[in-house]
């Protein structure tokens, strides 16, 4: 995968610097230029602005609160008639402690005090854009999604009506936005040093809202994460591509994993809307079997020891992601010895129902764990396909399936 918002896309983002001083707007101008920013442009006419940016779309506005004629509060109240319910881009400069509070409630995603220190300002212009290049990516994204949604759903009157070879075409076309969403997938599972690795995802609909992916990352270590959204069909899939690539876009850029959530949390908050949300197992391992795990409101996973032949819970109390900004994510420590074997899974699997409506259950599951895994990761993937089968005997399901299998090999594996 590649990432959302590359260094090139920041430094190239369109800024607009607002300020009634020649000295501030010369100050902020050369500061920007000389950390490489390409496309600066100024003004010390505050009525000039909303025109501006109907005009430029600016990434980012540098915005003063104190000017003669129309302040900046008026300013970021004409930003908002054009961008609508949009995002805003405003970075407000003040040297007043309480306009910070308003300023945040009016519409602005940051502030910085005047006199203002350089190396900060440049620390928030850069973090601000990139989110809002982030934004744009991902509302760009989603409405070629929304899109394919409305023609979809504008189809269904027409194949009730058509004949069967218009269904047949139809049905092929519902089968592409399948294909669609299983992209998001690893087309094939990574080697990665010391460990084998198994995958299955089966969703109920031709979008599900389950996914997992892995990533080696330039330390070392691998990541693997597997994420529920919430919902089901093309929204759960616009909301899936996007937690994805902030995911990878992170992860590729060297952030830590409690970091990584932090943030993808904070722009799920902005973007997702009040219902959608996310649990997640993400996990890191070395390839001596250390490593850390989060969980995001996930169910457990478990880690069968195989010196032991116990198994392990790894749960943590963090919230879901999506549901509060202020929410914190931390890392706690894991480690896999030669033929210990996690198994992290969506609660489709646990609530997967028979005919009798009867659930598969954490302790059908446990018990196939105490049975297959000293038989190795390959024993316990084809047990839990083998008793998944059996007990739904071909029941439509409510919600995906999906588990990933983690096994620390006992010897390097040959290559």
């Amino acid at each position: 995968m590649k990432p959302m918002v590359s260094a090139a896309d920041i430094l190239n983002a369109k800024i607009l610097v607002v300020d009634d001083k020649e000295a501030n707007l010369c100050l902020i101008e050369g500061m920007l230029r000389v950390a490489g920013y390409t496309s600066v442009e100024s003004t010390t006419d505050s009525n000039e602005v909303c025109e501006l940016y109907r005009q430029n779309r600016y990434s980012l506005i540098l915005l003063d609160l104190q000017m003669p004629g129309m302040d900046g509060f008026q300013v970021m109240q004409g930003l908002k008639e054009i961008e609508g319910e949009g995002y805003l881009p405003v970075l407000v400069i003040t040297a007043q402690p309480d306009h910070k509070l308003r300023a945040l409630e009016a519409g602005a995603k940051d502030f910085v005090s005047k006199p203002f220190d350089l190396a900060e300002l440049r620390a928030r212009v850069h973090n601000i854009l990139e989110v809002r290049l982030l934004h744009q990516r991902a509302t760009d994204h989603s409405r070629v999604l929304e899109e394919t949604v409305r023609e979809l759903e504008a189809s269904r009157e027409v194949i009730r009506l058509k004949t069967l070879e218009e269904r047949k075409r139809s049905e092929q076309e519902l089968a592409l936005a399948q294909q669609t969403q299983e992209s998001l997938l690893p087309r094939c599972l990574p080697e990665f040093e010391n460990f084998r690795i198994h995958a299955f995802n089966n969703p109920t609909r031709y979008v599900g809202g389950d996914f997992y992916d892995f990533l080696q990352l330039s330390s070392g270590e691998w990541m693997g994460v597997l994420a529920d959204v919430s919902g089901k069909g093309m929204s759960a899939a616009l909301l899936s591509s996007m937690v994805l690539g902030a995911l990878s876009m992170e992860f590729r850029s060297g952030t830590q994993p409690q970091e990584v959530l932090n943030r993808i949390n904070q722009l799920l908050c902005e973007k997702s809307l009040p219902f959608q949300f996310v649990t997640l197992f993400l996990f890191l391992l070395s390839p001596d079997g250390s490593g850390q795990f989060i969980s995001a409101g996930h169910n457990p996973a478990y880690l069968f020891r195989a010196a032991t032949g116990q198994i392990e819970q790894l749960v943590s109390d963090l919230y879901v992601l999506g549901m509060i900004n202020s929410a914190s994510y931390q890392t706690l420590t894991l480690r896999l010895c030669a033929g210990d074997i996690l198994l992290v899974y969506s609660d489709g699997l646990t609530d997967a129902q028979n005919r009798q409506e009867e659930m598969f259950g954490e302790e059908r599951l446990l018990e196939l764990i105490r049975q297959e895994a000293p038989s190795g990761s390959h024993a316990l993937e084809q047990g839990l396909l083998q008793a998944i089968e059996e007990f739904t005997e071909g029941t439509p399901q409510t919600d995906d399936i999906t588990f990933v299998v983690v096994e620390k090999c006992s010897k390097p594996r040959l290559r």
